[in-house]
């Protein structure tokens, strides 16, 4: 019997991909993240396509992937911070996977992402700035959007991974 492929969103930094490996091994499930399938589609980064394409360009990339793997099942997907930001990914999370919003302070976003080239929002002046004015910006979606909001500032991930599984039976034990 299949289940419900689990999407999780959140800002930049706030983990998606490590606890997406973790939360897939813990559920025996396959793990995907939407900005790896992008570039490998692609042939390049994220910041190439950015410089190539601008945001929109990619974010038409990212609409075609997310609608791809929200039309299976078993997986466990970590999306990109800007996911939410189209209404028509915002619709198909929505109907199709039980979405986990994995919320982070800014300050531990800026820790997280501080060496981290392969994020061309930051690569501009006051990263605080800007990380401050997304997380406004995408958090009413973020929380619309989740099934289930948890914090990732002060929990370990193998911890947190098991306990969004646990939320996930719970959640679809008598569905």
């Amino acid at each position: 019997m299949s289940a419900e492929s689990i999407f999780l969103i959140g800002p930049m930094g706030a983990g998606k991909s490590t606890l997406g490996r973790l939360l897939a091994d813990v559920l025996g499930r396959d793990f995907h993240d939407s900005d790896r399938i992008i570039e490998e589609r692609a042939g390049a980064n994220i910041p190439w396509i950015f410089d190539l394409e601008g945001e929109s360009g990619f974010r038409e990339r990212e609409s075609q992937v997310i609608d791809e793997l929200t039309q299976r099942t078993d997986l466990v997907v970590a999306t990109g911070g800007g996911a939410v930001v189209r209404p028509e990914n915002r619709q198909v999370m929505q109907d199709r996977a039980w979405v986990v919003y994995l919320r982070t302070r800014v300050a531990t976003q800026l820790e997280r992402t501080a060496k981290d080239k392969n994020r061309p929002l930051l690569q501009r002046d006051d990263p605080a700035k800007i990380l401050t004015e997304l997380l406004a910006a995408r958090e009413p979606h973020y929380l619309a959007l989740a099934h289930l909001t948890v914090d990732t500032d002060d929990i370990a991930p193998k911890t947190l991974a098991e306990r969004i599984a646990q939320e996930y039976r719970i959640a679809h034990e008598n569905a």
